[in-house]
Protein backbone atom coordinates (compact mmCIF):
# COMPACT_ATOMS: atom_id res chain seq x y z
CA UNK A 1 0.00 0.00 0.00
CA UNK A 2 1.38 2.92 -0.85
CA UNK A 3 0.62 6.22 1.09
CA UNK A 4 0.05 10.12 0.08
CA UNK A 5 -0.23 12.74 2.50
CA UNK A 6 -1.22 15.88 2.07
CA UNK A 7 -0.81 18.97 3.76
CA UNK A 8 -1.22 23.17 3.69
CA UNK A 9 -4.63 23.31 3.57
CA UNK A 10 -6.76 26.03 6.12
CA UNK A 11 -9.83 28.92 5.96
CA UNK A 12 -8.86 32.02 4.37
CA UNK A 13 -10.13 34.98 2.41
CA UNK A 14 -11.23 35.30 -1.22
CA UNK A 15 -8.09 36.67 -3.18
CA UNK A 16 -5.82 35.18 -0.79
CA UNK A 17 -3.23 32.19 -1.70
CA UNK A 18 -2.46 28.90 -0.32
CA UNK A 19 0.09 25.95 -1.05
CA UNK A 20 -0.77 22.43 -0.76
CA UNK A 21 1.67 19.86 -0.58
CA UNK A 22 1.62 15.99 -1.31
CA UNK A 23 4.11 13.60 0.10
CA UNK A 24 5.22 10.07 -0.82
CA UNK A 25 6.87 9.34 2.16
CA UNK A 26 9.60 7.19 1.04
CA UNK A 27 9.01 5.98 -2.36
CA UNK A 28 9.48 8.39 -5.47
CA UNK A 29 7.02 8.83 -8.45
CA UNK A 30 9.35 10.24 -10.96
CA UNK A 31 8.18 8.00 -13.50
CA UNK A 32 4.27 9.04 -13.26
CA UNK A 33 1.78 11.25 -12.85
CA UNK A 34 0.59 12.91 -9.73
CA UNK A 35 -2.68 14.84 -9.95
CA UNK A 36 -4.40 16.98 -7.67
CA UNK A 37 -8.70 16.51 -7.45
CA UNK A 38 -10.93 18.07 -4.91
CA UNK A 39 -14.79 17.10 -3.73
CA UNK A 40 -16.79 20.03 -2.54
CA UNK A 41 -19.87 18.94 -0.45
CA UNK A 42 -22.64 17.21 -2.63
CA UNK A 43 -20.70 17.28 -5.70
CA UNK A 44 -18.36 14.41 -7.48
CA UNK A 45 -14.50 14.60 -7.23
CA UNK A 46 -13.16 16.90 -10.10
CA UNK A 47 -9.63 17.00 -11.60
CA UNK A 48 -7.79 19.85 -10.91
CA UNK A 49 -4.28 19.82 -12.02
CA UNK A 50 -2.02 17.05 -12.38
CA UNK A 51 1.99 16.45 -13.69
CA UNK A 52 4.21 14.00 -15.29
CA UNK A 53 8.03 14.17 -13.99
CA UNK A 54 8.97 13.18 -17.36
CA UNK A 55 9.03 16.18 -19.18
CA UNK A 56 7.48 18.08 -16.54
CA UNK A 57 4.07 18.49 -18.19
CA UNK A 58 1.10 19.65 -16.60
CA UNK A 59 -2.41 20.61 -17.56
CA UNK A 60 -4.87 22.15 -15.61
CA UNK A 61 -8.53 22.59 -15.33
CA UNK A 62 -10.23 25.53 -16.51
CA UNK A 63 -11.22 26.26 -13.78
CA UNK A 64 -7.98 27.30 -12.01
CA UNK A 65 -6.09 27.85 -15.04
CA UNK A 66 -4.02 30.86 -14.57
CA UNK A 67 -4.37 31.14 -10.56
CA UNK A 68 -3.03 27.52 -9.75
CA UNK A 69 0.34 25.73 -10.50
CA UNK A 70 1.70 22.52 -10.01
CA UNK A 71 4.82 21.40 -9.26
CA UNK A 72 7.06 18.66 -8.10
CA UNK A 73 10.49 18.36 -6.89
CA UNK A 74 12.97 16.66 -9.10
CA UNK A 75 13.41 13.64 -7.10
CA UNK A 76 9.73 12.93 -7.45
CA UNK A 77 9.02 12.14 -3.51
CA UNK A 78 6.63 15.83 -3.58
CA UNK A 79 4.16 17.93 -5.44
CA UNK A 80 2.60 20.86 -4.64
CA UNK A 81 -0.28 23.02 -5.66
CA UNK A 82 -0.05 26.92 -5.36
CA UNK A 83 -2.99 28.51 -5.32
CA UNK A 84 -4.10 32.23 -5.91
CA UNK A 85 -6.41 34.16 -6.05
CA UNK A 86 -8.71 31.71 -3.86
CA UNK A 87 -12.54 32.26 -4.68
CA UNK A 88 -15.47 30.61 -2.60
CA UNK A 89 -16.10 27.78 -5.55
CA UNK A 90 -12.59 26.68 -4.65
CA UNK A 91 -13.81 25.43 -1.41
CA UNK A 92 -13.27 21.83 -1.45
CA UNK A 93 -11.47 19.16 0.00
CA UNK A 94 -8.36 18.42 -1.99
CA UNK A 95 -6.79 15.57 -2.63
CA UNK A 96 -3.55 13.94 -4.33
CA UNK A 97 -3.44 11.08 -6.09
CA UNK A 98 -0.95 9.13 -8.35
CA UNK A 99 -0.98 7.17 -11.63
CA UNK A 100 1.41 4.64 -12.38
CA UNK A 101 -0.27 3.49 -15.31
CA UNK A 102 -0.53 6.12 -18.01
CA UNK A 103 1.62 8.11 -20.29
CA UNK A 104 -0.47 10.96 -20.76
CA UNK A 105 -2.43 13.04 -18.24
CA UNK A 106 -5.73 11.21 -17.35
CA UNK A 107 -8.99 13.57 -15.54
CA UNK A 108 -10.78 10.88 -14.68
CA UNK A 109 -10.10 10.07 -11.07
CA UNK A 110 -10.59 6.19 -11.52
CA UNK A 111 -7.01 6.23 -13.36
CA UNK A 112 -4.95 7.08 -10.24
CA UNK A 113 -3.77 4.20 -8.21
CA UNK A 114 -3.06 5.86 -5.21
CA UNK A 115 -5.21 8.75 -3.08
CA UNK A 116 -3.89 10.73 -0.24
CA UNK A 117 -7.13 11.70 2.66
CA UNK A 118 -7.00 15.22 1.55
CA UNK A 119 -6.83 18.36 3.28
CA UNK A 120 -9.80 20.73 3.46
CA UNK A 121 -9.71 24.17 1.36
CA UNK A 122 -12.18 26.54 2.62
CA UNK A 123 -12.21 30.42 0.99
CA UNK A 124 -14.77 32.85 2.33
CA UNK A 125 -15.66 35.99 0.72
Amino acid sequence: QVELVESGGGSVQAGSSLKLSCEAPGRTFKSGIMGWFRQAPGREREFVAAIRWSGSFAHYADSVLGRFTISGDSAGYWAYLQMNSLKPEDTAVYYCAVDLKSFYIEITPTTYDYWGRGTQVTVSS
